[in-house]
């Protein structure tokens, strides 16, 4: 996935300007995320491999960087998304809700400085994993208290 970036025009992988970042989601579960310096296998295996428990189900989009799952300690299936989006229970639609989430968020402020690009990526991972606003208010009350004293 790449987010960022003031130029309007060519979107998805290697678009210019942007920052590539990366994403998993436990079904179910928590969103974790990181900013890479490019989607290739070399980057992206030893995040799958610190993050994601050997012999789990992995599924992911048809992009290249993903082969070395094929070979793996990992179960891994493809979605292809030229050709469905589902296949019933086997997608990967959580992770690009997260997506759609984190750009919505961050299009509110009309641009994110490169340099504080990771804070406001780490504040959408946060949300998503604290849905609940009330639990939400709780941690930053936290925070502000920590900080007052």
């Amino acid at each position: 996935m790449v987010l960022g970036g003031k130029r309007k025009g060519k979107k998805g992988r290697g678009a210019a300007g942007k920052i590539p970042v990366f994403g998993l989601l436990k079904r179910g579960g928590k969103v974790y995320t990181k900013i890479i310096p490019d989607a290739s296998s070399a980057t992206l295996y030893p995040i799958i491999e610190r993050k994601i428990v050997p012999d789990s189900i992995v599924y992911s989009d048809c992009w290249k960087g993903y082969n070395v799952l094929d070979v793996s300690d990992f179960k891994h299936f493809r979605i292809n998304h030229s050709k469905l989006f589902a296949d019933r229970h086997n997608h990967i639609n959580g992770i690009e809700n997260f997506w759609n989430q984190a750009k919505r968020h961050m299009r509110k402020f009309n641009g994110v400085p490169k340099e504080h690009f990771g804070l406001f990526l780490k504040e959408c991972e946060w949300r998503f994993n604290s849905p609940r606003p009330q639990d939400q208010l709780r941690a930053i009350k936290q925070w502000v208290k920590q900080n007052l004293t």
